[in-house]
């Protein structure tokens, strides 16, 4: 247990701090809408933004913030994160909003599996971001011959067509979280659902180290040979600036691109495509930002009561993931203000929840708790820089595991 916070304070009575680590510009004006609502009720916003798209430097903090005791009013968190804190008593019980707002009605089991410890709410659901898009420049395909591919074979065609028009076939930053997001879909295309999960949710031996995934490794070797020169180290949002602009023709990453493609002022259907990587039409992978409330040493404020609310009140799911790219954490909310992406993304999401293909992703900690992740982090982002071949990189994943566990 913490033994710190006790003697947590609120900045000031009428104040939130928030931790969060959404600074690209699509997701900066996204936050503003949150702000807007609270700041309208009379609540300072006191943001403490901290730059890294997977949030590792986020936590990094937050953990030295909680060790000195003198954690922030709220926290954006994911996945096993969000269990992590409330698993050492840190978070504060929401139950008392949720019940009055009837969450448990509206807000789907499997993000609830993460927003829930001990059957308590400890966190606000604000979206759910789908992990295995791709992202494309329409006026790039078109003037390639290329359709959007539905099949792993159809996109290798398209990435050869691309590399000998001299076009960079895919925008990518070579950070881990990057790299195991693309290598997510790619498994899933790969092996399928039975083998995504028994893999990543599971950690099978067997599946981590079978043929399968020596296949999975092997189709990210090919990503690699189609990634331009200077894709280490790249933050994500850079690499969906090279598709918005022409530089690149395809971005395997998360929904939150789309709001990139919004603020940079394009059109989805016309300038810029959203399709699901592909093999993997019938699945959806996800993650799920929420905002954990920690203990302030007592009951829970007024004022994150009120941020709670705020999160989950459907005219703030409908405006909030409008702006942000993704789909509204509750099942309720209508489509009609979201773009074709929008809408596609709604629709996927209720049919894969529905159709039991909705699964956590492995690259966002809602398959595998952190200490596991981040073992498969290190094989993969290995492998994708020429450390393994693809046999050794599926062997190196079982041992990666097995010590992880």
């Amino acid at each position: 247990m913490l033994t710190c916070l006790a003697s947590v304070t609120a900045a000031s009575a009428s104040d939130v701090e928030v931790l969060h680590w959404w600074t690209a510009g699509g997701e900066a004006a996204a936050l503003n809408v949150l702000k807007e609502d609270l700041q309208g009720q009379g609540i300072s916003w006191n943001d403490m933004p901290v730059a890294g798209g997977g949030g590792e430097s986020a936590m990094t903090v937050l953990r030295a913030r909680v060790t000195s005791g003198n954690a922030p009013t709220a926290v954006q968190m994911l996945g096993f994160d969000i269990l992590d804190w409330a698993g050492q008593g840190a978070l504060a019980d929401l139950n008392a909003v949720a019940v009055k707002e009837g969450w448990d009605e509206v807000v789907p089991q499997a993000l609830q599996a993460f927003a829930k410890h001990d059957g308590k709410w400890v966190s606000a659901p604000v979206n759910v971001h789908s992990t295995n898009w791709v992202w494309a420049n329409k006026s790039v395909l078109d003037a390639n011959g290329i359709d959007v591919p539905a099949t792993w074979e159809e996109f290798e065609v398209a990435l050869g067509k691309l590399s000998e028009a001299g076009v960079t076939p895919i925008a990518h930053g070579g950070q881990p979280w990057q790299d195991a997001t693309v290598f997510d879909a790619i498994a899933m295309s790969t092996g399928g659902p039975e083998f995504y999960k028994a893999a990543f949710v599971d950690l099978d031996e067997d599946t981590l180290g079978s043929d399968t995934m020596v296949e999975a490794f092997r189709r990210m070797e090919v990503i690699r040979a189609n990634v331009d020169d200077n894709f280490s180290g790249r933050d994500w949002n850079l690499a969906t600036a090279m598709v918005a602009n022409g530089e690149a023709a395809f971005q395997l990453m998360g929904d939150w691109a789309k709001g990139e493609f919004l603020n940079a002022g394009l059109v989805p259907g016309s300038d810029f495509l959203c399709f699901r990587f592909p093999g993997t039409q019938d699945q959806v992978t996800f993650n799920a930002d929420q905002f954990a409330l920690f203990d302030q040493g007592g009951d829970v404020s007024a004022e994150q009561a009120a941020l709670a609310s705020a999160i989950l009140s459907p005219s703030f799911q409908s405006a909030f993931n409008v702006v942000k790219g993704s789909a509204p954490a509750r099942t309720d909310v209508s489509d009609e203000a979201f773009d074709v992406c929008g809408k596609q993304a709604i629709a996927d999401l209720a049919n894969a929840a529905s159709s039991g293909n909705l699964y956590g992703s492995m690259a966002h900690g809602h398959a595998a708790p952190a200490s596991v992740k981040n073992a498969m982090y290190d094989v993969i982002t290995a492998h994708f820089n020429g450390e393994f071949d693809a046999e050794t990189a599926a062997a190196e994943l079982v041992d990666a595991v097995s010590i992880a566990k």
